[in-house]
């Protein structure tokens, strides 16, 4: 399973590439926002931070215009995939794109058959936000389990990122659902690291080994 981390901080996911955990970078206008600099030097900048794709998301509504802008950033560098969303419009601009052999991540999906037609449509992955599903009480890994069902039976070739993960235990079903990517927010990232047990073994060990008062 791909891990990609869901930040438009370069520092945060400069330290996570240092941890050998992050295949790739998710972004969106609201993430990049909060950097208060400009998108595509924040865009450029990930990309020579990664060695896997960095998704950017258009923010046109129209599909000519998620087009225009979708080259515009796919210009940036080789590792954008644009990013649209699952409309009519947003459908239009994938099939456009991905025609002239663009990748896109068609994102805001909720339901089995919306990844289906992003997927008919020639997406390169669909993300399917479980976290929002949940709000709305709604299983979002139900959703999951049948959309990579349904990939299989068909044998797309679009993978699977699961988006909107809040906490490990969200990582943990995504794993076990069998999706192809998951989007980590940094702090998510951190916790599955975490456990207590691990830190009490470490410093057990340690005092058992002061003890003998060897060096290696």
């Amino acid at each position: 399973m791909k891990f990609f981390i869901d930040s438009a901080d370069v520092n945060e996911v400069r330290e996570a590439v240092d941890w050998g955990l992050v295949d790739g970078v998710t972004t969106n206008p609201s993430l990049i926002a909060k950097t208060g600099r400009p998108y595509a030097d924040v865009l450029r900048e990930l990309c020579q931070t990664v060695d896997g794709p960095v998704s950017a998301e258009v923010v046109a509504r129209e599909a000519p215009l998620m087009v225009e802008e979708g080259q515009k950033l796919a210009r940036l560098d080789s590792k954008i995939v644009v990013k649209c969303p699952l409309t009519v419009e947003g459908l239009k601009a994938t099939r456009a794109l991905c025609s002239r052999a663009i990748r896109v991540n068609v994102t805001l999906i909720f339901s089995p058959l919306q990844a289906l037609a992003a997927a008919k449509c020639g997406a390169a992955y669909v993300s399917p936000f479980v976290g929002r599903l949940d709000d709305i009480g709604q299983d979002g890994f139900t959703v999951v389990e049948q959309i990579v069902k349904i990939f299989r039976n068909y044998a797309f070739s679009t993978e699977v990122l699961v988006a909107s993960v809040r906490s490990p235990n969200h990582l943990l079903r995504a794993a076990e659902a069998g999706a192809h990517v998951a989007t980590l927010p940094f702090n998510v990232i951190k916790q599955i690291l975490k456990h207590p047990l691990t830190d009490l073994g470490l410093d057990n060990f340690l005092a058992d080994w002061h003890k003998t008062r060897q060096k290696i």
